[in-house]
């Protein structure tokens, strides 16, 4: 009798430990043994996280905990930049995840529309709620924290250039698209070029990471902040102890930049033991405040304190991000700013730009408008410059005056300062704008470059008058719509100064080339216009 009954107490013994495994897997109760000698009795269940890297260490270490106390999971941390776990999804391709943890949630609509671009089905990827938070801040090198005492830095101050700031590629950071949605908000609203204008300045030195940028920041030569999160600033002065950063706050607010955590659909979908084990492990990413902390985050509604270098304790007040819609649109415009141009400027020299324009002569005003525009250009634009009007060169009516070099080279730069300078001593004859317009687009096109943004740009005040002859409109529209090359589309700009430039004509080549026309009819419009034309050189003909 009393091995019977040792026989079935081992049995239930035995039932216990094959249920109690499947029952914690399940959070119904906890086991009597630790989770290595569970893990002993049943196969445990592999789930891969791949997490953006700024958040990747503070995951694995509460993955750890979550593996030591729940028996029969595995689960791996893969650090990965957002972007290209993003590239993959989009594209229908294997992430390797069950879970991402990305930098934001604006990747879910910016991955929807990379998808529909290529044509493609939207990525299988459920985002849910944030894990984890940072607000955005501006860091600075502790050494030059004295230099901004008394200043009330704002996310307007950074719009109106008042501060040096440094914004890592929006492309690949989360919290820098963020950054760059205060800005537009805080830009000033009578001004429809202001934000245009922001991002150009910012355009000029783009770090493609948060740490180039804090290195940038440390051998700038003013005081510089660099606009990424509160979480950036507290991992720089763990790694660096010698390269120490403050976190400034913005007078006027701020937002948090969450992470999401973000179901991805695989070969186990429908595995509900694996899923049930997915909500415990967002369960334990949720509430695991005190490794998150450890790193630099905040929960994720941002109410936690913690003490760090360079941060302050308390978090402080945020509103809500700009939607991911939204920023995906003020991504095309940046985009569109900061793609390298390659691009020949065409000025009219005809006598005719000696015509009084409001006290100067048209071609001062250009002067100084040309001046303006090399202080917004990036540093890796290449600008050429030619001039035109008659018989320049025996009979042809332009003349090159510097060749398509970038304006990095010193040497060059300053050459094309010097042709600006001395246009105003050029100044002569008609205008053979329709042999010249020509000239410059096979120019282009002879040297095309795919990596930038190839165009012509032709500053003109008046209308085709050339007294050798030459070529007729339909001619020249003709010989534009056979030069046309999809694969190498060089698109003509036309900027029109004062009231007598034929802009019927100045339309047509445009067409002929999907380029743009612009007129300045008073004299302080050619600044504006000439930003205009650089901010929408990537979009025409659909620009909004």
């Amino acid at each position: 009798m009393r091995g019977t009954m040792w026989f079935i107490a081992g049995g239930v013994v035995l039932v216990l430990i094959v249920t109690g495994c499947v029952a914690w897997t399940k959070n119904v109760f906890n086991p009597v043994l630790p989770a290595a000698a569970w893990a002993q009795t049943c196969d445990p269940v592999d789930l891969r996280v791949v997490a953006d890297p700024s958040i990747a260490d503070a995951l694995a270490k509460s993955a750890q905990g979550f593996d030591a106390t729940t028996p029969c999971v595995h689960t791996t941390v893969r650090s990965e930049k957002s972007a290209d776990t993003a590239s993959t999804l989009a594209v229908g391709g294997d992430a390797k995840a069950d879970v991402w943890i990305p930098d934001s949630p604006a990747w879910e609509p910016r991955m929807q529309v990379l998808s529909w671009s290529l044509i493609r089905r939207a990525p299988l990827a459920d985002f849910g709620p944030s894990i984890a938070s940072s607000p955005l801040v501006f860091a600075t090198p502790s050494e030059n924290a004295d230099a901004f005492n008394g200043q009330s830095l704002q996310w307007s101050t950074i719009a109106d250039g008042d501060t040096p700031a440094l914004l890592p590629e929006p492309a690949q950071n989360g919290s820098s698209l963020a950054a760059l949605a205060e800005i537009k908000a805080t830009a000033n609203p009578n001004d429809d070029l202001a934000f245009s204008r922001d991002m150009i300045e910012l355009g000029k030195t783009i770090p493609p990471t948060v740490a180039d940028a804090f290195t940038d920041a440390e051998n700038a030569s003013a005081p510089t902040v660099v606009l990424t999160t509160e979480q950036s600033v507290v991992a720089q002065n763990e790694s660096s102890p010698d390269h120490q950063f403050f976190a400034l706050y913005p007078k006027d607010g701020t937002v948090s930049v969450s992470y999401p955590f973000v179901r991805v659909a695989g070969p186990t979908t429908g595995d509900k033991n694996k899923d049930e084990l997915i909500d415990a492990l967002e369960r334990q990413f949720t509430t695991d405040a005190k490794t998150l902390a450890q790193a630099g985050f905040r929960t994720a509604n941002a109410a936690s304190d913690f003490a760090a270098k360079g941060v302050v304790a308390n978090a402080p007040k945020t509103r809500p991000a700009l939607d991911g819609g939204a920023q995906i649109g003020l991504l095309q415009s940046w985009s569109a700013i900061t793609l390298r141009s390659r691009m020949l400027v065409v000025v009219d020299t005809s006598g005719s730009m000696d015509e009084d324009a409001g006290g100067r002569s048209r071609i001062a005003v250009f002067q100084d408008a040309a001046n303006s525009m090399l202080q917004l250009l990036p540093p890796q634009t290449d600008m050429g410059v030619w001039t035109f009007s008659t018989n320049q060169s025996g009979t042809q009516p332009w003349a090159q005056q510097t060749p398509i070099l970038p304006l990095s080279d010193p040497a060059h730069a300053a050459d094309v300062s010097r042709v600006y300078a001395s246009l105003s001593g050029m100044v002569k004859g008609d205008t053979g704008l329709y042999d010249t317009v020509l000239a410059a687009v096979k120019a282009v096109q002879n040297g095309y470059d795919p990596h930038m943004a190839d165009y012509v740009l032709v500053v003109t005040d008046g209308r085709n008058d050339d007294p050798a002859g030459g070529l007729s409109l339909p001619d020249l529209l003709s010989q534009l719509k056979a030069l046309r090359n999809p694969a190498k589309p060089v698109p003509v700009i036309m900027v029109g100064m004062g009231p007598d430039t034929d802009v019927s004509a100045m339309s047509q080549i445009a067409n002929a080339t999907v380029g743009a026309v612009y007129t300045a009819e008073q004299p302080h419009d050619i600044t504006n216009v000439l930003v205009e034309a650089l901010a929408q050189r990537t979009c025409r003909p659909y620009c909004s």
